[in-house]
């Protein structure tokens, strides 16, 4: 019976370690949504050659954004920006898609969608919602491409340290940080997903 007592403390701590953990994770990842614009790129379907004209028009619409956004340090002046931008950023994605033989519409918009827990070259994210400029290529149906487009880590010039600018210190070092918080940032999702059982 002791025994039995003891493997239910012990339990009962690794619970309550693992909920210390999922507020702490979830508050980490509040912050960072507001510090964040991230890239959603949906293809029309699934078929090789949609697929290729989804990255086509990923790059166009990074070539587009990049001028406007360059002495952007400010997350809510670069979501104004990209607002502002966002018909430009349609013919960008428009023109792109006539290139690689595609006619079917490409829309964009900015709004607040849920992403997983997600490892990029030299980085991750925990999951949450998240601001993000969405492209919907026509019927939206196929594999997406996501990404973050400010600050601008989706680019070549992520590799530069100059990339993470924009983000305070701290956060800059736990997303880019190999210390095991990808493994934290899944419990989000975990917690996320317990929060809603109950």
């Amino acid at each position: 019976m002791e025994h039995m007592k003891i493997w239910e403390i012990s339990l009962l701590f690794a619970l309550c370690a693992a909920l210390l953990t999922g507020l702490w994770a979830q508050g980490r990842q509040r912050r960072l949504s507001s510090e964040l614009v991230r890239l959603h790129v949906v293809a029309n379907s699934d078929d090789e050659t949609d697929q290729a004209a989804k990255l086509q028009v990923r790059d166009a619409v990074l070539a587009a954004l990049a001028p406007e956004l360059s002495d952007i340090k400010d997350p809510a002046e670069a979501e104004a920006v990209i607002k502002k931008a966002l018909p430009q950023l349609q013919i960008a994605a428009r023109e792109s898609l006539q290139k690689s033989g595609k006619f079917y519409p490409a829309s964009a918009e900015l709004r607040y969608e849920r992403f997983p827990t997600r490892q990029y070259s030299g980085f991750s994210l925990p999951a949450g919602n998240y601001v993000a400029l969405r492209v919907t290529l026509g019927e939206g149906q196929g594999h997406n491409w996501w990404c973050v487009v400010f600050p601008p880590l989706c680019t070549a010039a992520a590799t530069d340290e100059t990339a993470f600018s924009a983000l305070p210190a701290d956060d800059a070092r736990l997303i880019r940080s190999d210390e095991g918080y990808e493994i934290r940032f899944h419990i989000v999702e975990w917690y996320g997903k317990l929060r809603e059982k109950f």
